[in-house]
């Protein structure tokens, strides 16, 4: 779809809107244009002594009504423009969010964030600005043209209007030229804009690294070449967005020296009176705003036009997993697998080939193996962050692509490898799913995963800001109110991918002797490289290069004597001599 085919969308669902703004324009289009006439009869009567009494106070009364119903019309027309236009940058805005919550890893792994930020901003805003001050500007423009260019030609004397507007045809080709380099220098601003706000983005987020490797001077560095590429790019578009007055200028110079002259000959050869030539002359002066509403617009629409063709591209991406599901509800049950395979995209080598596996309701299955072997894919397969190449996945009979996909997720209590905190408090970060819970209940389930004495120790306790993606907190602490959260919602399945890495073995133990009390009835699996904690698991699969080489409950694969066994005699040596 175009920009003029969204627009004109957007202005048939709104047609009501922008009718009443265009039909105060209408008015004030014609009130404008009626000044003038009266003005010049009101100079040839005062020439020919024909205004006297109460007659000259109430033309002059008739001018200064007709003004002030200018100003009200100019006041109601942006109200109910600007009213329905900035509709189009809120339904832009959600139907940017809603398409990037829903969009997989593979649609981020080539998408900057700092740049899709941009694009709800700067971007949409050009667009918002095409819809809303580019078409009632055009209209207006036109029709206070159309309305002036009549009545000097037919209301004062067509010769001289021609003879006037003869300039005219050279600025329409300036502004053609013009037109087509303020689009280039619109896109490229857009472009360098994105571009700066991902580094920043880019920076804020990794202040810690950029001070830890000493790199804040080459950062700044780099800020500095994205800024000025960026103030560059906005000084260009800027330059040749300014083009236009000039054009407009000398065009109306030149038709006013030939007013000027043409007419003042008229007046000369008593063709036209003084009045005539006044009111010609305060027509010409009107045709300023039409110029220059012809410049505004064309360089809001190319703009408009530079912006959607970055953000149209992003709407209309389809999705990396579809959500064609049709099933509402998640109905507890068995969890299986059947000849899963899946491969990154441009890797060579499947992440997953063949796996299979099938776990009751109620029980505990663990994923071990070396790094690189395909636990955390397999599990983003099951939250349908992908969708596999080969195989089915099935819940409870139901294969997961039935289920729609907030059905499915919903099911699922996930802790990832790197957990994510919000600019929030605590307890808001762990009651994020469930923000009617009450503190006791956030209480109960921050005990479970052994972070309550960590948060009490806390300046304000639970009521702590955390910080943008929890900076404020250790990498234990943050897995541990992640953890937390995912225990709040009760959801049939919880899945901990290593999600406790960051954390000593005393406190390990402990959550997971709480864990053993809070899954009864649900269905659990855990991902770690600490053999200890999936022990206690119903099952355990053991991936290498993708595959099961391995498969069973703890003790059997200890007697096996495979990698689980040699892992498991090396780690708990390891933690022997720790202890020593």
């Amino acid at each position: 779809m175009t920009l003029y085919g969204l627009i004109g969308r957007f202005l048939q669902r709104h047609r009501a809107s922008y009718a009443a703004s265009g039909a105060m324009l209408a008015g004030i289009a014609v009130l404008t244009v009626w000044i003038p006439r009266q003005i010049g009869q009101l100079v040839d009567g005062l020439v020919a002594r024909e205004l006297h009494g109460a007659l000259l106070p109430r033309e002059l009364a008739w001018l200064v009504a007709a003004g002030v119903v200018v100003y009200f019309l100019r006041v109601g027309w942006r109200l109910k423009l600007y009213a329905a236009a900035y509709r189009l940058g809120v339904e832009l805005r959600e139907r940017l969010y809603a398409r990037l919550s829903l969009q997989g890893a593979h649609f981020f792994q080539g998408r900057r964030t700092g740049d899709l930020m941009a694009l709800g901003t700067n971007d949409i805003d050009a667009v918002e600005m095409a819809a809303g001050e580019a078409m009632l500007a055009g209209f207006d423009g036109t029709l206070t043209l159309v309305l002036v260019v009549a009545m000097m030609s037919l209301g004062v004397h067509w010769q001289l209007a021609a003879f006037a507007l003869l300039p005219f045809p050279l600025m329409a080709l300036s502004f053609w030229w013009i037109s087509r380099h303020v689009h280039e220098a619109s896109r490229r601003s857009l472009d360098s804009f994105g571009a700066l706000n991902d580094h920043v983005q880019e920076t804020l987020s990794g202040v810690r690294t950029i001070r830890a490797l000493g790199l804040q001077a080459r950062s700044e560095r780099q800020f500095s070449t994205l800024a000025a590429a960026a103030s560059g790019a906005s000084f260009d578009a800027q330059r040749w967005e300014a083009a236009y007055e000039p054009a407009v200028g000398f065009t109306l110079s030149a038709a006013t020296v030939l007013t000027l002259g043409y007419g003042g000959w008229l007046v000369w050869q008593a063709q036209l009176t003084v009045g005539q030539l006044t009111s010609f002359s305060l027509y010409l002066g009107q045709l300023i705003w039409p110029m220059f509403a012809a410049g505004w617009v064309l360089s809001l629409l190319e703009r408009g036009k530079a912006a959607w063709s970055r953000l149209q591209p992003v709407l209309d991406q389809p999705l990396s997993v579809d959500d064609h599901g049709t099933v509402p509800r998640v109905t507890p049950g068995p969890l299986s697998a059947q000849g899963v395979r899946f491969a990154y995209p441009g890797q060579p080598r499947p992440a997953l080939d063949g796996v299979t596996l099938a776990l009751p309701p109620g029980r505990t299955l663990g994923l071990v193996g070396p790094t690189g072997a395909g636990k955390s894919t397999l599990l983003r397969l099951l939250l349908r962050h992908h969708a596999p190449a080969e195989g089915t996945l099935h819940w409870n009979g139901v294969e997961l692509r039935d289920y729609t996909l907030a059905a499915l997720r919903a099911a699922i209590a996930w802790v990832p490898q790197e957990p994510f905190l919000f600019s929030a408090s605590v307890a808001e970060n762990i009651a994020l799913a469930r923000p009617d819970a009450t503190r006791e209940q956030v209480e109960h389930v921050a005990r479970l995963a052994a972070v309550h004495e960590d948060i009490l120790r806390l300046p304000q306790g639970y009521d702590t800001p955390v910080g943008e993606r929890g900076v404020t907190l250790s990498g234990g602490q943050r897995q541990r109110v992640a953890i937390a959260r995912a225990l709040l919602v009760d959801a049939p399945l919880l899945v901990l991918d290593d999600a406790l890495s960051a954390v000593d073995t005393d406190t390990e133990a402990r959550i997971l002797a709480h864990l053993r009390e809070a899954r009864v009835g649900r269905t659990v699996i855990i991902v770690s490289h600490r053999l200890s904690t999936v022990a206690d698991a119903d099952a355990t699969l053991v991936l290498q290069d993708g595959r099961v080489i391995e498969q069973g409950a703890h003790a059997d694969l200890v007697a096996a004597n495979g990698w689980y066994a040699r892992q498991w005699r090396y780690q708990q040596l390891q933690a022997s001599l720790d202890a020593e």
